[in-house]
């Protein structure tokens, strides 16, 4: 049985929403971070390795890391419906913005978030700031020029980026999306889908998706 592990307000939300997006049955098991330091409990660290969401198991197989997961799931439960296949005209952006999104772009956003853990100031850092710069710039052209990050359809590059762009800013990294209205207008689509609506309902209950 294809089970999700989520930890509140953390990357393993994607997987809840994939798991909807693809109407599979699979079961649900939510932990709360730790009152005094707001990290994973020893039960969830227990589960992987690496100790940090997401994880999700299937049978005996322990799996983490957002992409792997999303990936493992479309290809193994999903029959692929998520990605566009080699040939299509979306399938070099669907792959871009679907590797983009935890490699560079919450790379970038941890950078700045540390920096400022640390008391220290993120404008002393020009190359952190002007990679998010350019980062903002790139999602609101693609925004403007395609549906989805993924390109006609809602792709696994989606599913990657829609965290990035509302519950990580969670933690105060990454700057607010006013000057951004094509990213925020697609943001507002999002949260229209009735799968979505169900994995934040599942995921963080009581909690408004940070859209705007």
């Amino acid at each position: 049985m294809l089970t999700v592990h989520h930890l509140g307000l953390s990357q393993s939300e994607r997987v809840v929403w994939l798991c909807e997006e693809l109407g599979l049955d699979y079961a649900f098991k939510r932990y709360d971070r730790r009152a005094d330091n707001r990290l994973a409990p020893d039960e969830y660290k227990a589960l992987h390795p690496m100790g940090i969401a997401p994880v999700i198991t299937d049978g005996d197989l322990v799996l983490g890391e957002s992409a792997a997961i999303c990936e493992y799931i479309n290809t193994v439960h999903g029959g692929g419906r998520m990605a566009p296949p080699p040939g299509d005209p979306d399938y070099a952006d669907h792959l871009f913005w679907f590797h983009w999104s935890n490699a560079t772009y919450m790379a970038t956003k941890m950078m700045i978030g540390v920096i400022g853990y640390g008391g220290g100031d993120a404008q002393r850092v020009p190359f952190v700031l002007e990679r998010a710069r350019r980062g903002a710039e790139m999602m609101e052209a693609r925004l403007g020029a395609a549906p989805f990050f993924g390109g006609r359809n809602l792709t696994l590059a989606d599913i990657m980026m829609v965290y990035s762009l509302t519950t990580s800013r969670a933690f105060g990294a990454g700057a607010a999306l006013d000057d951004l209205p094509n990213t925020r207008a697609y943001l507002r689509r999002i949260a229209e889908r009735p799968a979505y609506q169900r994995a934040m309902a599942k995921a963080e209950p009581g909690m408004a998706p940070m859209i705007d």
